[in-house]
């Protein structure tokens, strides 16, 4: 008995689920500020360097829960549903991330209305996400349950939308843009947009699955 005592139990998990979600929405946002402002160099490289900063920081959450799973005996849910939840959350910041720097890697010259559409559903996608994972401490709540299978199928329609505009905007492009170059690189922008908010989707998968199983 001394020796189960003696271990941690549950851990700051749902905590630090709440830090690396915060960061999810700050880097999406900061995606879509560095979008916005494109034509400026200066404003363009700053909200680039607030993307990155924000993956190196959710890195930072991701190894402290990993690290904070081996030493604790007891967990407040499944240890490979933490171990899901937390790296697929990471996932989601690790794609914004690559929106960036693709970006500059391509030497992107202009910003289309799609790229827009989809930096807007990624954003709305990533706060949603921080939206459900500020509900697991909570899922004893029966209003909270509702609230959170609630917010996971708000994702899945968001990632719908988000397939469809990269359904016609890969149309429109394939129509309309006669420089081959500029053709293969905005093809590259709206997958990886549209990729972020797939990982949106994978999320709200998982947290549904610990809210009916949790609940």
């Amino acid at each position: 008995m001394l020796f189960g005592k003696l271990l941690p139990r549950e851990g700051n998990f749902f905590e630090l689920f709440n830090e690396h979600a915060g960061k999810i929405t700050e880097g999406a946002k900061a995606l879509m500020a560095m979008l916005q402002n494109y034509d400026d160099p200066l404003l363009r490289e700053k909200y680039a360097a607030e993307v990155s900063d924000a993956e190196r920081q959710a890195d930072r959450v991701t190894a402290e829960v990993n690290r904070m799973l081996h030493r604790t005996f007891i967990t407040p849910i499944d240890r490979e549903q933490i171990h899901g939840l937390i790296n697929s959350m990471d996932d989601i910041l690790d794609m914004v991330h690559d929106v960036a720097g693709t970006m500059s890697l391509y030497d992107i010259r202009k910003v289309t209305d799609e790229v827009f559409r989809l930096g807007e559903l990624s954003v709305r996608c990533c706060a949603r996400v921080q939206d459900a994972v500020s509900l697991l401490p909570k899922l004893s709540q029966a209003q909270t349950v509702e609230a959170a299978l609630k917010t996971c199928e708000e994702i899945d329609k968001l990632e719908t939308d988000a397939d469809r505009v990269m359904r016609a905007a890969m149309s429109r492009l394939f129509r309309e843009e006669p420089d081959v170059r500029e053709l293969i690189k905005l093809k590259a922008i709206y997958e990886l947009l549209e990729t972020v908010t797939d990982r949106c989707e994978d999320v709200a998968n998982l947290i549904e699955g610990i809210v009916l199983e949790n609940s």
